[in-house]
C-alpha cells in the first residue's frame, strides 16, 4: 500500500497544473470561498474623511509529515498592520431603525483542496472524490496520556475528550472570580466615588469567561468599564468603518470630559493616560491582594493589571465610551443574522447602544493616538447566550447543541499552534477575536439547529476549520458587524503569516489534530 501511495504522490506532482486537485465531498450547508459573498462593502460617505492626519486523518491512515505542508516556506512578507473590530457613527436625536440589512452572505464556492497521499498512481479523476479521512483519536496521540477515549453518544469521543479537558472547574471558577470582583469592585468604587471625570463609569463584563467559552483556566477576565457620553458625532478616519475621531455635538459647560478635548477632537489618549494613572495609583490601596500593573502594549485599548497571588490572573480593564444614538453606516448591511434568529431580534439588537473603545490607527509607520474603535462586545455576548435558531436551544428542558464547543475547539487550535511555535512573529498578530468572527459566519450560513447536533460534533467543527482556511487563503474575513472592514486584508496581517498558519492547520487537520495532545 505504501508504494502505491508514494506512487501516486509523484505521479501527481508530475502532472502539477494539468491534474487539478479535487477537494474531499462536504455534507450538506458547506462553505464556500469568502470572496463570493454577496456583501458591498459601504458606500462612500458624505462626511469628510481623515487619513494621515497629524492631529493629536483517520488512526488507520499514515500520518504525513511536515514537510512543506506542516513546516511550509512562507513568501516575501508583506506589509503588516492592525487588527480589527468594532464600529460607528452619528445620526439624527432618537433611535432611527437600521436597514434590515442584507440576506447571509453567498455561499462561498468551492471548497479548498485538502493536502494528502494520491493512491493508485496519478492525480484523481474528478469524479472520484475521497471521503473526508477521521482524524486520529487525541487519546492515542502521544503526550496525550491524560485523555480518556470515550465512546458514547457523540459519536466524535477525541474531541469530546478534547472538551473535557479545555472545561473549567467549578471551584477554580469560584476561587478565581472572588479574587477578581474584589480588585475590579474596589477599582469601580474609587472612580464613582471621587469628583473625577470617570464618575459615572459602571461594569461592563465581556469576553471569553463571561460568554463561557473559556478554555483551559480562569486566569484571563476583560472588564469594560462604560461611561455614556453626551451626543457625539464621528469622523471617519481613513475610511475603514471601524477607526473614528469623536466630537462632541454640544459640550456644555461642566462637562466633566472637557480638559480631554484637544482642537475639538475628544482624545483618545489623554483619557487613557488618565484612566490608567487613576488605576496605578489606587492599586496600592487593594488591601490583602498582590496586584502590579503590566507594561503598557502597543495600541491596546486595555489597562491591564496581573493578580499574582494566590494564582496568577490577568484582568484587562478597558475604557470605553458608551453612545446611545444610531449605529454608523458602515454597520447597516452588517451582523447577518436574520435568517439565525430573525428581522425582529436584529432590529432589536440594532437599536442598543454602540461603544468605543481607545485603540490607535495605523498611519504609515506610525499611529494616530487620537482614533476610537468601534466596539460590539455587548452585542456579541447576548448571540452566544441567545445562539440557538429555536428559543429552547441549549436551555435545561431543550436540545443542545454544539456550537459554543465548535468555537472552543477552533480557540484552542490557534492557542496551541500559537504555543508550539512560541508565539512568534508569524502568529502574533492572530487573535480570538478573528477565530469567533469566522465563527459566527459560520453560523449564519448554517443557522438551523439541526446542523449542530452533538452528535455531529465532528462535522460541525470540520465546517468552522475549513471556512477558517478559506478566509485565511482567500485573504478576506469579513467584520461581522462592519461588512467592509477586511479583518485579514494585507494591511492587517502581512500574506506570509496567512499562509503559515493556514499550512500548519491544513497539517493538523490532516493528521487528527496532534497538537491536541501537546503541551
Amino acid at each position: 500500500m505504501d508504494s502505491r501511495r508514494g506512487k501516486g504522490t509523484r505521479a501527481a506532482s508530475k502532472a502539477g497544473a494539468a491534474a487539478p486537485k479535487v477537494s474531499a465531498p462536504r455534507a450538506r450547508g458547506a462553505l464556500t470561498k469568502p470572496t463570493e459573498s454577496r456583501v458591498v462593502p459601504e458606500a462612500a460617505q458624505p462626511n469628510a474623511q481623515r487619513c494621515g492626519s497629524t492631529r493629536a486523518s483517520g488512526s488507520q491512515r499514515k500520518k504525513s509529515t511536515p514537510g512543506p505542508v506542516g513546516r511550509p516556506q512562507v513568501g516575501a512578507r508583506g506589509a503588516g498592520s492592525d487588527k480589527a473590530p468594532q464600529s460607528a457613527e452619528d445620526a439624527v436625536d432618537g433611535q432611527a431603525d437600521l436597514a434590515e440589512g442584507p440576506e447571509p452572505p453567498a455561499a462561498l464556492g468551492a471548497p479548498l483542496p485538502r493536502a494528502g497521499s494520491r493512491r493508485d498512481g496519478g492525480a484523481r479523476a474528478a469524479g472520484k472524490q475521497r471521503p473526508p479521512p477521521a482524524p486520529t483519536a487525541v487519546s492515542d496521540l502521544p503526550g496525550a496520556p491524560s485523555l480518556r477515549r470515550r465512546k458514547g453518544v457523540y459519536g466524535s469521543p477525541e474531541l469530546r475528550d478534547v472538551l473535557d479537558k479545555l472545561r473549567l472547574r467549578r471551584q477554580e471558577i469560584s476561587e478565581a472570580a472572588d479574587v477578581v470582583n474584589k480588585v475590579v469592585n474596589h477599582l469601580l468604587r474609587r472612580l464613582q466615588s471621587f469628583e473625577s471625570e470617570f464618575k459615572g463609569v459602571t461594569r461592563l463584563c465581556t469576553g471569553s469567561y463571561y460568554e463561557h467559552v473559556k478554555i483551559s483556566a480562569p486566569n484571563e477576565f476583560d472588564v469594560m468599564f462604560k461611561l455614556e457620553v453626551p451626543r457625539i458625532e464621528l469622523e471617519p478616519y481613513c475610511n475603514s468603518g471601524a477607526y473614528y475621531l469623536v466630537k462632541f455635538k454640544r459640550n456644555p459647560a461642566g462637562n466633566p470630559l472637557s480638559q480631554f478635548v484637544k482642537d475639538g477632537i475628544l482624545s483618545a489618549s489623554l483619557m487613557l493616560n488618565k484612566f490608567r494613572k487613576i488605576i496605578k495609583d489606587e492599586i496600592k490601596n487593594i488591601e490583602d491582594a498582590d496586584v502590579i500593573l503590566e507594561r503598557k502594549k502597543a495600541r491596546s485599548p486595555a489597562v491591564t493589571l496581573l493578580i499574582r497571588e494566590p494564582k496568577e490572573i490577568s484582568v484587562d480593564i478597558v475604557l470605553t465610551l458608551e453612545a446611545k444614538q444610531c449605529w454608523p453606516h458602515s454597520t447597516q448591511k452588517g451582523l447577518f443574522i436574520k435568517q439565525w434568529f430573525g428581522g425582529k431580534v436584529r432590529k432589536a439588537l440594532t437599536r442598543q447602544p454602540y461603544c468605543l473603545v481607545p485603540k490607535p490607527a495605523k498611519e504609515g509607520r506610525g499611529l494616530q493616538e487620537e482614533t476610537w474603535r468601534l466596539s460590539f462586545s455587548h452585542i456579541e455576548k447576548h448571540i452566544l447566550e441567545n445562539h440557538g435558531n429555536s428559543k429552547t436551544c441549549c436551555e435545561s428542558d431543550g436540545v443542545k447543541c454544539c456550537r459554543k464547543d465548535c468555537l472552543k475547539l477552533m480557540k484552542y487550535l490557534l492557542e496551541q499552534l500559537k504555543n508550539k511555535f512560541g508565539n512568534r512573529e508569524k502568529l502574533e498578530n492572530f487573535c480570538s477575536y478573528h477565530v469567533k468572527t469566522a465563527f459566527f459566519h459560520v453560523c449564519t450560513q448554517d443557522p438551523t439547529d439541526d446542523k449542530w447536533q452533538t452528535k455531529d460534533l465532528k462535522i460541525s467543527f470540520d465546517r468552522c476549520v475549513e471556512y477558517f482556511l478559506q478566509c485565511l487563503r482567500a485573504e478576506d474575513l469579513k467584520h461581522y458587524f462592519i461588512p467592509g472592514f477586511n479583518l485579514f486584508s494585507q494591511d492587517h496581517i502581512d500574506r506570509g503569516s496567512k499562509e503559515f498558519l493556514s499550512n500548519q492547520i491544513e497539517y493538523e487537520r490532516n493528521n487528527g489534530f496532534p497538537v491536541f495532545g501537546e503541551f
